[in-house]
């Protein structure tokens, strides 16, 4: 069986290597037959009605994720493989109740060599260099010389730029790719730009801090791609306390930073969620933690809203409920 297997894997790179193309997640239509290599993010056995033990998997590439079923895995054509192995899979597009599924026929784990591991992370469309200098120039403009010094201690620094390059804002939802965080980090920052010009009396200096700290507690919440699931500090603390204590230690490192200021800039990080029941332990009571609970508010549900309408169908207007907003959601008209 070993053979057999290996005699596959060559006509597979083979045929890789020849075309050049694979059949991503997002192009799979019901009735697709399926042969390529994808990354498993889950695997666990259950047991259905009828007794029989099957395994449910998730599959991904860098467009998305698929459910798919193992029904007979001990199959002479079901391989050993884990969760986050890249894994050769033929298998078959089916239905279950209005959502895709892929029933497999044959697995085995891939070899290095067969696969591009940028084909399984998905990733940013913007360029997450010039991001980060576009965010490095708004930061710029802050002129508190406390400030100052907490943005460069971080945001200067190179092993901390190139881990808030790479990582996600969540682990669903909105923002769930590689330079997601980042994306996220830089619309928040440019919409409360646009509140500092609106409304004046805001505090400048003080809201683009807080708006380029806001999320960086998920630097310690998610672990880093392909896993980008949640630490044990992650589902115990949470990005807003985790980040709440990087600044502050920031604060207390920098020799004679004002302690309001820096009590000031820890309450808008963890007021912006702004409401108890969304995560926040305090609710905003600065002008500036609720200028950045609206700005972080918008900008994920807007990418939300846009990555919902990016994954429908081209011919589906109406694309279901949504627990996050609450409705069903549809297509605007074409004018």
């Amino acid at each position: 069986m070993r053979a057999e297997a290996q005699r596959f894997a060559i006509r597979r790179k083979n045929r890789r290597n020849e075309e050049q193309k694979m059949k991503f997640i997002e192009t799979f239509r019901e009735g697709d037959r399926i042969g390529d290599i994808y990354l498993c993010k889950y695997k666990q056995s259950a047991v259905a009605k009828n007794g029989k033990t099957y395994e449910n998997v998730i599959l991904q590439d860098k467009t998305g994720t698929i459910d798919a079923k193992i029904w007979d895995p001990n199959s002479s054509g079901i391989n050993e493989f884990e969760t986050m192995d890249y894994v050769d899979i033929t298998g078959e597009v089916t239905s279950f109740q209005g959502t895709l599924q892929l029933n497999i026929k044959r697995a085995r784990k891939a070899e290095e060599g067969e696969y591009q591991p940028s084909d399984y992370l998905p990733v940013s469309e913007k360029n997450v260099d010039e991001m980060y200098r576009e965010l490095m120039a708004l930061l710029g403009k802050v002129e508190n010389p406390f400030l100052k010094q907490l943005i460069q201690k971080y945001f200067g620094d190179e092993k901390f730029e190139r881990a808030f390059k790479n990582h996600s804002a969540a682990k669903t939802v909105h923002h769930s790719f590689v330079g997601g965080l980042l994306e996220h980090t830089l619309s928040v920052v440019n919409l409360c730009a646009y509140y500092t010009e609106r409304y004046p009396y805001l505090n400048r200096d003080l809201l683009f801090t807080a708006a380029a700290f806001h999320d960086v507690g998920k630097l310690k919440e998610l672990s880093n791609f392909p896993e980008n699931d949640y630490t044990d500090d992650g589902q115990l603390l949470g990005h807003i306390v985790m980040g709440s204590e990087l600044v502050g230690y920031g604060c207390r490192s920098i020799k004679g930073f004002p302690k309001r200021l820096a009590s000031e800039l820890q309450h808008c990080i963890l007021s912006h969620h702004g409401e108890l029941e969304y995560g926040s332990p305090k609710k905003p009571a600065l002008p500036e933690a609720l200028a950045l609970n609206l700005a972080d508010n918008t900008d994920a549900k807007l990418e939300t809203m846009k990555e919902l309408l990016k994954g429908a169908e081209e011919n589906t207007q109406w694309l279901g409920y949504n627990r996050l907003f609450e409705s069903n959601i549809r297509k605007s008209s074409e004018y």
